[in-house]
């Protein structure tokens, strides 16, 4: 899959990423989008807190994955080039892998995995923050992110830190959205300076809460 985003142009240097061009229409969501209280550029954070177990047993299958050292945190410039780059790769992901929930895949409630043909809403989110990473995206700006969804339902999306502000590629919605626009509950998600620390994204979350992202399936 890697290979055939290489073919449609997709791979990205480290120029681009840097470049100076904002889109027009990112600057128009701080005045037009009003859904308080959540009229922030950036999530508030409200302290350490426990990884979801899937993504737990996802680096123990995945270590090289998952391994990493303490970093700075990191916001990717928001020009004309990144934002394209983000939906071309939000759409052929969501375009590509077929909406199956765990227990029907793998007869259990959570695993989190690369998907082939079909996969759960996590391992949307982990291929496509593969796929952005070797491009040369910055893995400090792409955070895996637990959410409830409309339905109250554990879910996963994958927010990109840009300075912009954080967008969530969800694919349960082919729009890229502002964090503050979607309709979601946010959890908790990882920490910028490191992959293997988490973060409370919502007041009172309890540090001992592995949630399931996608129990309900997507």
């Amino acid at each position: 899959m890697f290979k055939q985003l290489i073919k449609i142009g997709l791979v990205a240097s480290t120029v681009t990423l840097l470049g100076t061009s904002a889109p027009s229409w990112a600057k128009e969501w701080n005045t037009t989008t009003e859904r308080a209280p959540r009229t922030a550029e950036f999530a508030p954070v409200y302290g350490k807190t426990l990884p979801p177990i899937g993504w737990v047993q996802f680096c123990e299958r995945h270590k090289r994955e998952c391994a990493g050292r303490t970093t700075a945190k990191s916001r990717v410039r928001l020009t004309d080039d990144t934002w394209s780059q983000l939906v071309r790769v939000n759409a052929h992901v969501n375009r590509k892998v077929e909406p199956v929930t765990d227990q029907e895949l793998y007869n259990v409630a959570e695993h989190w995995t690369y998907p082939g043909a079909q996969g759960d809403c996590e391992d949307y989110v982990l291929l496509k923050r593969k796929i952005l990473m070797g491009m040369g995206w910055p893995r400090e700006s792409l955070l895996v992110t637990v959410v409830l969804d409309e339905k109250r339902e554990g879910h996963a999306v994958l927010t990109v830190v840009t300075d912009m502000g954080e967008f969530v590629l969800d694919n349960q919605n082919p729009e890229i959205l502002p964090w503050h626009a979607t309709q979601y509950t946010y959890i908790k998600r990882q920490a910028q300076q490191h992959p293997q620390l988490w973060v409370a994204l919502t007041p009172g979350a309890s540090k001992r809460a592995r949630h399931i992202a996608g129990k309900s399936g997507d």
